[in-house]
């Protein structure tokens, strides 16, 4: 269970820290602005942010075009809930 609890604190900030970012984003390609690298958002979406991805791609419709988001966020989400799922049930 603690290790549980690690992972959903872990996912939580990872989650928040993205959807802050896909909104800064947003609103840099919106100005012209020096944009986020598509590189960093995906780390972090792969290091536990990826539920942040998508809320963020959802609210901000930012990235919705590109396949590589609209299938890797969504995926790598399903697979970090499931992971969590199963730490909380064993």
């Amino acid at each position: 269970m603690n290790e549980a609890l690690i992972l959903s604190a872990v996912y939580l900030a990872a989650g928040a820290i993205l959807f802050i970012m896909m909104g800064l984003d947003k609103a840099r390609a919106k100005s012209g602005a020096w944009r986020i690298p598509e590189a960093q958002l995906f780390l972090l979406a792969l290091l536990g942010g990826a539920v942040g991805g998508v809320l963020g791609m959802r609210v901000f419709r930012h990235k919705t075009k590109h396949l590589k988001f609209r299938l890797g966020f969504p995926l790598s989400a399903l697979i970090q809930l499931a992971a969590l799922l199963y730490l909380f049930i064993r």
